[in-house]
């Protein structure tokens, strides 16, 4: 996560009475020792690489829980940066209501500098490039494909961090080497990511949703070893469509933020600061498309 201010914070936000050591789009992170960290996600809302003003209400809680899971579900194939703790205790104990089912208490590492892609479906950004006779993020793709169609076999497109404010940039994986310095670790980043995707997009058909693309991050521990951090496998950070209804050649309705997306697009936004208010039912439809990722996901009866 980037370790600068958003331009604009959700006004119910609270502070934990910690020391804040960085702030990303959604989520702050805060200093419980020199060996931990307490990762908090907002409802803050970020699309484009820019923060909105207006909040989703409960978003933070959602990304959380999803995290939870997928880090749960994966651990088998890669450690995480989870670590089991008493901190919801001191939550409810302290009535910090607002950071219930937020946080999570993390190991404190040192984030890579690439953010790793994969694409099982051809859609945005990498259908805009394939559009255009562009390869995606160094890969050429064979002709004919259609909008939204189903990838012979996962790829993996990893893009640069951008600060906020600025937008990522696709990476080659030669270039992905050259940021990381290490050729052998760029390799079992992109093996340990296909792995990833290849787990949770059955585990994601079994529920009815598609994962069309989803982006993770890493980090090292103090002797090199790799871990994954920071989210996983949420409407934030991956694009989920409706099995039941996904037809090749177009895009089918999303339980993410391709709906607000969507949105800003349509009244011609040029995606840069300062971002455009949000009307209440983008609000409300976002919300609503969040909630039914993880009602699919985890159970309607989840918190």
């Amino acid at each position: 996560m980037a370790h600068s201010k958003p331009e604009v914070q959700a006004p119910d936000e609270k502070d934990p009475g910690l020391r804040r050591i960085g702030c990303g789009k959604v989520r702050d992170l805060y200093l419980l020792d020199p060996e931990r960290l307490l990762l908090v996600a907002t409802d803050r809302l970020s699309a484009f690489d820019v923060v909105f003003a207006e909040p989703i209400p409960g978003k933070g809680r959602i990304l959380t829980e999803l995290s939870r899971y997928w880090f749960r579900e994966t651990a088998g194939l890669i450690p995480n940066h989870c670590l089991d703790d008493e901190w919801e205790n001191r939550v409810r104990a302290e009535s910090l209501d607002y950071l219930q089912g937020r946080t999570l208490v993390v190991r404190r590492l040192k984030p890579l500098p690439i953010e790793a892609v994969v694409r099982g479906y051809l859609t945005g950004s990498a259908w805009k490039s394939y559009q255009r006779g562009q390869p995606v993020s160094g890969l050429c793709l064979p002709p004919g494909r259609r909008e939204a169609e189903r990838l012979d076999f996962p790829l993996y497109t990893p893009t640069s961090k951008a600060p906020i404010g600025e937008h990522d940039r696709p990476l080659t994986f030669d270039e992905t080497v050259q940021q990381i310095g290490n050729g052998a670790l760029a390799e079992m980043i992109r093996a340990k990511a296909l792995e990833i995707y290849r787990l949770a997009a059955l585990r994601a058909e079994a529920a009815g949703l598609i994962i069309a693309d989803t982006k993770m991050e890493f980090g090292l521990d103090e002797t090199g070893a790799l871990f994954l951090i920071d989210e996983l496998l949420t409407p934030d950070s991956s694009r989920f469509w409706p099995r039941d209804t996904y037809e090749p050649g177009r895009t089918p309705p999303a339980f993410d933020k391709q709906f607000v997306r969507d949105y800003l697009e349509s009244i011609g936004w040029n995606k840069q600061p300062p971002p455009p208010p949000l009307p209440a039912p983008i609000l409300e439809g976002t919300r609503a498309r969040y909630e039914e990722a993880r009602n699919r996901l985890l159970g309607s009866t989840s918190a």
